[in-house]
């Protein structure tokens, strides 16, 4: 039972190892294929922000507008995933209503195979910047009237940070 203990413990500590940078090659969006990003240097490289760009009413759609944007010195890279940079595929935002509760998902979830291939990230350039627009009620089930905060949640994973919330109001 020792050896049993001792062998999950060194396997634990042998895979938790394993994630710690990624591997980028054979890229075309003009990333070095001998460069390595560790995943605090995406954190800090890429910024972002949502914002709305339609009233939102219930039944309609909820078109939102999610920016990504390069501050510094040096191309910059992040991974689409779980973000609207991909096909709906993930649970990347947290949609709160006014009363605590959270807005039930409805889109798809995909499983991951890591590290992510080289076609999964996308760099950009010192002071560049992407958008993409996306409807919120493609992946999310709103179906009351009120306020919701909208939080993006999946830095982690895209090195994309937004540290601002949304906070929007929906009309019947």
């Amino acid at each position: 039972m020792k050896n049993m203990i001792t062998i999950l413990l060194i396997s634990s500590a042998m895979l938790a190892s394993c994630g710690s940078s990624t591997k980028l090659s054979g890229n075309k969006q003009g990333i070095d294929s001998n460069e390595t990003k560790s995943d605090s240097t995406q954190q800090k490289s890429i910024n972002g922000k949502i914002s709305q760009l339609n009233q939102a009413k219930i039944g309609s759609p909820i078109n939102l507008k999610f920016m990504v944007f390069n501050s510094k010195d040096s191309t910059a890279v992040f991974c689409k995933w779980h973000t609207p940079f991909e096909p709906l595929s993930s649970k990347y935002l947290d949609v709160i209503f006014q009363d605590g509760t959270e807005a039930n998902f409805i889109g798809p979830m995909a499983k991951r195979m890591m590290p992510p291939p080289a076609n999964s990230y996308q760099s950009l350039k010192t002071n560049d910047s992407i958008s993409v627009n996306f409807d919120l009620t493609k992946a999310y089930a709103i179906i009351k009237a009120g306020s919701y905060t909208i939080k993006y949640n999946s830095t982690g994973i895209s090195g994309i940070t937004i540290p601002d919330s949304l906070k929007i109001i929906i009309a019947n």
